[in-house]
This record gives C-alpha cells, structure tokens and sequence, in this order.
C-alpha cells in the first residue's frame, strides 16, 4: 500500500541518526562505490551549481563540494536536515518538495538524485522539476535501485530484501519498518528501460543508463537541450 507523503517524511524522520550506517551494514558496504560512481557522472567543476537532492544528512553532496562546486543538498525530511546541519553546519541544506522545487527554472549546471525518486509520490513531475530547474545544456544524474538483469542473481537479491534485510534492519536501524517498506517499494520500482523512457517525457536527451552491481542499481543520465 502506498505511503503519504507526510508518512515517508515521517518514516525519515525517524531514521536519520543511523541512516548512513545502516545503508553501509544493508548494501555490504557497496552504496560507498555506487555514489562514486554518481560523483563521476556528475562531474561536478569549480563553480558550477549542483542540486542534490534527496541529499538526507547531506553526506552524497560531500564529493561534490569537493571538486570546488556550489552544492544545494535538498530534502524534504527536516529530521535529515537536522541531523545533517549537526555533521556538515556549512553546507546549505534546504527543505524541498521534490514535485514543487524552491528553486527558479535554469538554476543549475548539474541535478543529482540518489536513491529517493523511489520515495516520490509522483515520479514524472519530480522529473520535470528537476528539468525546470536545470540550465539548458545542464545534466541529470538518478542513481536508484532498480532490476537485476541475470535472473539468478534476481533471485537472490529479492530474497534478499524480503527475507534477510527487514531483521538486519532490525538489528542497527532505529525504525526497521520503514526498511520493509523500502524493499517493497524496490521491487515495485520500474525497470531500467521504463525509467528511460519517463526521462525522456519529461524532456531530457541522450538518456542512457549503466548498470551497476549487475542491475541492482542503474545510473541513468541525461542533457536538458541547449536553447
């Protein structure tokens, strides 16, 4: 059953203060790769403007803030941004709607979301903010969980979200429910060629994605067309 979103903010809420260790402990340590891998997608340069968002405690906009740019880590979980002005008081962490960004449109060189378009109510308009939002010729850069794409490692992993992350989550989270509800959102999640397709909808060019850890997470990307 689908979620409110008063009610995923909520469930945020709640696990903010461990949230960044119990992704390490429930990917085995590969979430650290994966926003790697996001950083060099994004290709963030000295003084561009990157919009981070979903950002949670602001720890994703890290490598970015590294390379010299000006990072907006956006989150529409005031818990996470509490917890994240604790750990990183000089970031400019903001709450926003993912759907209804407070941003003017051609903003930002760079639009980055990892692991949170999952947890937006409606997916296409989220997309079509973050097109608003991004400068023409700008870049669109969505690390998510998505579908493996060799079915015995399909198996496994999906019983793995079913049958062994909700009592691992038990074990280090401070809220192991939101988890069973973020494996169910997983696997209901659409796959690579369908999340393609609903980038380019919303008016992005040279969509394409690349699969990592055998399509459990997809990087997809894309360029808002020059004017």
């Amino acid at each position: 059953m689908a979620k409110q979103p008063h009610e995923v903010a909520s469930m945020f809420d709640d696990v903010a203060a461990n949230y960044d260790l119990t992704n390490d402990v429930l990917s085995l340590g590969q979430d650290r790769r994966w926003r790697k891998e996001v950083a060099k997608a994004v290709d963030a340069r000295p003084a561009q403007k990157v919009l981070d968002l979903a950002a949670g405690t602001g720890t994703s906009s890290l490598p970015f803030t590294a390379t010299g740019a000006y990072v907006v880590p956006c989150d529409f979980s005031l818990g996470m941004l509490r917890e994240g002005r604790k750990r990183h008081p000089w970031l400019p962490l903001t709450a926003g709607d993912a759907t209804k960004l407070p941003f003017a449109d051609d903003v930002f060189d760079a639009v980055t979301i990892s692991f949170g378009l999952r947890n937006v109510q409606d997916t296409d308009q989220a997309l079509r903010e973050l097109y608003r939002v991004t400068k023409p010729g700008g870049r669109v850069v969505i690390c998510e969980f998505s579908h493996a794409t060799w079915a015995p490692l399909r198996t496994v992993y999906e019983e793995y979200l079913m049958r062994a992350l909700p009592p691992i989550a038990r074990a280090v989270s401070s809220n192991p429910d939101a988890y069973v509800y973020l494996a169910e959102s997983i696997q209901s999640w659409p796959d690579q060629p369908a999340l393609a397709r609903r980038l380019q909808q919303a008016g992005w060019t040279k969509v394409a994605w690349r699969n990592l850890s055998g399509g459990i997470v997809a990087l997809h990307r894309g360029t808002k067309p020059q004017q």
